[in-house]
């Protein structure tokens, strides 16, 4: 019977103890009947404390001045998130009749 690798360390010499299988390298424990969570993803929620997810459509919660410019994004703005990236404006999106931009999740509302 083959035991699968150490999901941190990708060691070979993972062993038993009841129904956790344990890394004697890295001392990783884990089920490996449980569902994998990724820890790094990132969780984001928007102005109402709903999840966002990549792909969601959501709409501005309050006007924006666009930085560099004079334009100015008002309410209801529809948007749609492309991805999230760490940093200070965390979500990476393409905005109605402004095209892409970074936002920050709190100032969105998912539509």
């Amino acid at each position: 019977m083959s035991l699968p690798a150490c999901p941190q360390c990708n060691s070979e010499y993972v062993y038993e103890d009841q129904s956790m299988l344990i890394c004697p390298e890295c001392a990783h424990e884990w089920n490996p009947n449980e569902e994998v969570v990724d820890e790094d993803a990132l969780i984001l929620k928007d102005a109402n404390g709903n999840l966002l997810a990549e792909g969601d459509k959501v709409t501005l919660a309050k006007d924006l001045k666009v930085k560099g410019s004079s334009q100015v994004l008002k309410v209801g703005t529809k948007a749609t998130i492309k991805r999230f990236v760490d940093g200070d404006h965390d979500i990476d999106c393409k905005v109605d009749g402004a095209g892409d931009m970074m936002l920050k999740s709190k100032f969105v509302k998912k539509a």
